[in-house]
């Protein structure tokens, strides 16, 4: 397989707070598995990580990333949220998530 790296992507605009860490997890698993959202085989979810509201996606394949980042919006959708909730998407490298990181802190 794909080294990790490019089969990881970078979600930030996670709703924080609202519900357990794992249950959150749970969620973002469902979302990008699904076919509408571009989905495929999740490896492993990333969340909590040490900045709020981000969390990290590995797949499987490498090709659900390239698919999952065509997607214009995503949004995070689950009967336990109160709304809905619009993510970015990134690629995970290491300049693109530090300086997005910044960012987002900023």
């Amino acid at each position: 397989p794909a080294a990790r790296s490019t089969r990881t992507i970078v979600i930030a605009g996670v709703p924080a707070g609202l519900l357990q860490d794992d249950v959150m997890a749970d969620i973002l698993t469902i979302h990008f598995q699904m076919s509408r959202n571009n989905g495929g085989d999740v490896e492993e979810v990333t969340y909590p990580t040490r900045n709020e509201g981000v969390a990290y996606v590995t797949f499987e394949d490498q090709e659900v990333v390239e698919s999952v980042l065509k997607k214009d919006q995503h949004l995070l959708q689950d009967k336990r949220l109160p709304r809905r909730y619009p993510l970015t998407v990134t690629r995970y490298c290491d300049n693109v998530s530090s300086s997005l990181i910044h960012l987002i802190v900023l």
